[in-house]
């Protein structure tokens, strides 16, 4: 089980946790996606490493950008 946490820009509304939630969640092996609007902060764990490119594509896909 892995869990990292990445920083999301642009994040305004319960439709872009949403968004965001959706896209993150649709890459294999992540297991949950926990947004923290506030903050920008995304964590996700998975059943194996995911790479910063698998997450960057979806929260491009979702109309977001992520911090680093």
């Amino acid at each position: 089980m892995s869990e990292s946490t990445y920083i999301v820009t642009g994040m305004t509304c319960g439709h872009c946790v949403s968004s965001v939630t959706e896209e993150i969640g649709e890459i294999n092996g992540v297991q949950d996606v926990q947004v923290d609007l506030s903050t920008g902060n995304v964590t996700v764990t998975s059943d194996r490493e995911l790479t910063h490119e698998e997450i960057r594509s979806a929260v491009t896909e979702a109309g977001y950008q992520l911090a680093s």
